[in-house]
């Protein structure tokens, strides 16, 4: 085991319950992730997470996606939850940001997509240039509303992986 799972491992239940939150905002998700240890490894972690998530129902999902700042805005806090999503956003909220058109276009891009299909656009972030992420959201506009509720969800499962992998390398 890594120093992570055995950190994870000993956690009281709500604070393993917080670890998880902070890597996904679906209550139940992190609920049944802190029911379900030990887990052997991190890969056994982080199968346990797909499997979940992939059991969980479409309102969980929406719950997770509304715990995320939309693309280039950040949530007022300081929780790990928003570290992270501004590490993730890093090409559109950091010193080298999209100037300042393209921030305005994805805003007004998110808006849309906001009006077409009830909730944010999701989309793992991470190495992703604001100009890529703009073309991606205006590729899933064209989804109809079932096909796209399974695309963020998956880019949820992606981003979800993500913060799980950078809570184990720094616990």
């Amino acid at each position: 085991m890594s120093g992570g799972i055995d950190r994870l491992s000993s956690l009281p239940a709500a604070d393993a319950e917080a670890v998880f939150l902070a890597c996904c905002g679906a209550p139940s998700w992190a609920r049944r992730m802190a029911v379900g240890r030990p887990y052997r490894d991190d890969a056994d972690l982080l199968q346990a997470a797909d499997r979940v998530w992939r059991d969980l129902d479409h309102g969980d999902w929406l719950q997770a996606f509304a715990a995320h700042p939309r693309i280039g805005e950040r949530k007022p806090g300081e929780d790990q939850a928003r570290r992270w999503a501004a590490q993730e956003q890093a090409s559109v909220l950091g010193p080298n940001a999209a100037p300042g058109s393209a921030l305005a276009e994805l805003a007004a891009a998110q808006r849309t997509y906001e009006e077409r299909f009830g909730h944010i656009f999701i989309v793992c972030a991470t190495g992703k240039s604001a100009e890529e992420m703009l073309a991606l959201l205006r590729a899933r506009l064209d989804n109809d509303p079932e096909t796209e509720l399974r695309a963020a969800a998956e880019e949820q499962r992606k981003i979800t992986r993500l913060r799980l992998e950078k809570w184990l390398a720094d616990a």
